[in-house]
């Protein structure tokens, strides 16, 4: 087995015994992307020769007993709209092509005190709008399962990373799934936090009261330790929550048994893949053969969780992105008559097509005679989800159901039909609109060999409820065995 399918634990214990440094871990993952990356496309920057002088320093620190970290001398790759100084970072957009930040984001500075090692920034779907990563100026991401399918979105690189051995873990961002639908798609964990857990301070945003940086990783017990790293209090985030964080790696335990959890019937219905739903359906069977409680109960407002999210999404999106008007920094237009003009065609030319549907969309719904019908009913949709949720957990541990209606489709295959891949999200948007965890795990394949997520989401700091039937769930099963042993993937090297 190469150095760079370890898991995080893995790789820190032969650390720990000296059988192996950070320096050559960091080289089996740079000359991994150097033989593969041409062909799955998850990074738009690898560091290099920074990240192996890194892992220098690092190793020299572990070598004096200075460190002592589970991310002590471990590669790590981000996704692209998380600012990292003197790094470029572009949320894979015309607009920020150029755009080096100044200063780090809080989880980058967490990461770094935790002497992890960066070795690149991550393709994405245009400042993280998007389900299938189509939407970068730049480049495809690829899906390592099956080339000619979308890796999901919008942390899409993240997730393909991670499932081609391309990096130990990565960071991704999640609005409305964009950690977790590209989990299920690549075949890997992913987890988004309750809403505060992990500043965003330093996060580009795309809609500022459901954004949630998360890790991307290859088993539940690395998404613990990766949580432990990088949650906790930040004075700059003024939504950051301020309590006492949990040691999540304690909640690495088997045991099921007399944990309540619900299936929300509404998930299970129409427009649901059939291999999904049998899939999902035996890790039912599995959870109650370990002792669980499991029964269906009624989400009612399920339907209407798309359109509220996409409006309020919409709504902050249109906002946040005024900002990128070529005056300060960013795209700006070369020939202009005016200011109006130089707003115009900068906007018109930097912003691709999605981001420029959800900006008129934003506009729309906030503007005069349309705030009431459309934004204002949204708010009150989310509110009436927030307390079904809280009326769910008075009842159930967890709320289980699948991460996304399909397997990976095809490229192209919804690029024509945007309202076709916005129903793509049915089952992740309501976990942010009201500020949840959730996390997503391998639960098994469709019969093209791609792999299903099952999706879990407990009330808010639950994050301990969801790692531990996580945990549970894989150490009972394969699939996550299955997902990571794949041996040298055939992209005709």
């Amino acid at each position: 087995m190469e150095l760079c399918e370890l898991t995080i634990h893995e790789m820190n214990e032969f650390i720990k015994h000296k059988k192996v440094s950070a320096v050559e871990i960091t080289k089996s993952f740079l000359r991994r992307i150097e033989k593969i990356d041409f062909t799955i496309g998850s990074y738009l920057s690898v560091l290099g020769e920074d990240a192996v002088k890194r892992a220098v320093e690092v190793q020299k620190r572990i070598d004096k007993g200075e460190v002592n970290s589970y991310l002590s001398g471990i590669p790590v790759a981000i996704k692209d709209n998380i600012c990292t100084e003197g790094i470029k970072t572009t949320c894979a957009s015309k607009m920020l092509q150029n755009f080096v930040p100044p200063y780090n984001a809080t989880v980058i500075k967490k990461l770094l005190e935790e002497d992890a090692v960066i070795i690149g920034k991550l393709n994405m779907d245009e400042f993280a709008m998007g389900s299938s990563t189509e939407n970068s100026y730049f480049k495809l991401t690829k899906n390592p399962w099956d080339i000619d399918r979308v890796p999901g979105g919008s942390s899409g690189g993240a997730a393909a990373a991670v499932a081609a051995n391309l990096t130990a873990f990565a960071i991704g961002s999640d609005t409305g799934g964009s950690i977790r639908q590209p989990a299920s798609f690549c075949g890997v964990v992913g987890m988004k936090p309750t809403y505060g857990v992990v500043s965003r301070f330093g996060l580009i945003a795309f809609a500022s009261s459901l954004d949630q940086i998360g890790p991307l990783t290859k088993d539940v017990t690395d998404c613990a330790i990766v949580l432990n790293s990088i949650t906790g209090y930040d004075p700059m985030d003024s939504t950051s929550l301020n309590f006492k964080y949990p040691d999540y790696t304690k909640a690495l335990v088997n045991d099921v048994k007399g944990l309540k959890v619900g299936i929300p019937k509404e998930y299970m219905g129409n427009g649901l893949d059939s291999e999904v739903k049998t899939a999902v359906l035996e890790a039912v069977k599995v959870l109650k053969q370990l002792g669980a409680q499991c029964e269906e109960f009624s989400f009612s407002l399920t339907e209407h969780a798309i359109a509220a999210y996409y409006i309020i999404s919409s709504a902050e999106g249109s906002s946040n992105l005024a900002r990128y008007d070529g005056v300060k920094y960013g795209y700006r237009a070369e020939k202009f008559s005016d200011l109006l003009d130089l707003y115009k065609k900068s906007r018109s030319e930097g912003f691709g097509t999605e981001a420029k549907r959800r900006i008129l969309l934003g506009t729309y719904v906030l503007s005069s005679g349309y705030y009431d019908e459309y934004y204002k009913k949204a708010l009150q949709v989310r509110t009436l989800i927030k307390n079904e949720f809280d009326e769910a957990f008075e009842k159930y541990d967890v709320v289980l159901g699948p991460a996304a209606p399909t397997t990976a489709y095809k490229f192209g295959e919804n690029a024509d039909n945007p309202l076709g891949m916005y129903l793509g999200d049915i089952y992740t948007v309501s976990a942010n609109l009201a500020g949840l965890p959730g996390l997503v795990v391998p639960c098994g394949f469709d019969s093209k060999g791609l792999p299903i997520g099952l999706q879990l989401v407990s009330k808010p700091f639950g994050e301990s409820t969801l790692l531990k039937v996580g945990f549970s769930f894989e150490q009972n099963t394969d699939h996550n065995k299955k997902a990571r042993i794949r041996g040298e993937l055939e992209y005709g090297i």
